[in-house]
C-alpha cells in the first residue's frame, strides 16, 4: 500500500488506502481496503470493489458482494456510500467523527446513527437503540451526543430531498470504477 501525505489535496489516485472505523473509546469496527478515485468540493471519493474482504473489529472475514462508492466530507461528522445494485440499500451513511487522513488510511468514529435511502425510496433513520445504549456503556459527551443528532437530523433532510453530494454526484465517480454502480 502507498503512504499518503496528510493533507487531502496531495493525495495519489488510483492507489490503495485502508479505510477504518473505530468505536468511541478506540475498539476497532468496520476495516477495508479502497482504492482512492479523486476529490471534488464535496470530499474525496473512493472505490469498494465487489469482493472486497472486510472486518468487523477482529471479527471472520467478510466479503462484500456488491461494488460501493464511498465519500469522506473534509470538515463534516458523516461517510457515506453509494451501492451498486443488488444492495439493499442505495446510500447507507454513517453518522462519525470528522474523517482524519494518515499513513494511507482515512479513520473516524463511528457514531452508531446511520441515514439509509433504500431502493424504493424509503428513509431510514437506523441504529437509535444502539446510540442511546453506547451514550451510557460508552460514556458519550454531551457535545458529541447533540454533533450526532445534529448530523442525523441533517442528513435525514439532504439524503431525502437528494441535496449536494446526495443527489447523484457520485455517478460520475463510478464511472472510473472497476465495476460502474
Amino acid at each position: 500500500m502507498n503512504t499518503l501525505p496528510t493533507a487531502p489535496d496531495k493525495l495519489p489516485y488510483m492507489t490503495d488506502v485502508r479505510i477504518v472505523y473505530r468505536k468511541y473509546g478506540g475498539a476497532l469496527h468496520w476495516n477495508h481496503s479502497a482504492r482512492l478515485l479523486g476529490e471534488d468540493e464535496h470530499g474525496i471519493w473512493a472505490e469498494v470493489p465487489g469482493g472486497t474482504v472486510a472486518r468487523k473489529g477482529e471479527g471472520p472475514p467478510v466479503t462484500w458482494e456488491t461494488t460501493a462508492i464511498m465519500l469522506f466530507p473534509r470538515d463534516a461528522w458523516w461517510t457515506a456510500s453509494f451501492n451498486s445494485p443488488p444492495h439493499k440499500s442505495e446510500i447507507y451513511v454513517d453518522v462519525t467523527t470528522v474523517p482524519e487522513w494518515s499513513d494511507g488510511e482515512v479513520t473516524m468514529l463511528d457514531l452508531d446513527l446511520d441515514v439509509i435511502r433504500m431502493r424504493d425510496g424509503r428513509l431510514i433513520l437506523d441504529d437509535q437503540d444502539e446510540f442511546a445504549e453506547h451514550q451510557v456503556l460508552l460514556g458519550y459527551p454531551p457535545e458529541l451526543i447533540a454533533q450526532a443528532e445534529s448530523t442525523a437530523n441533517w442528513l435525514l433532510d439532504a439524503v431525502g430531498e437528494r441535496k449536494g453530494p446526495f443527489s447523484g454526484t457520485h455517478t460520475a465517480w463510478a464511472k472510473m470504477a472497476t465495476r460502474s454502480i
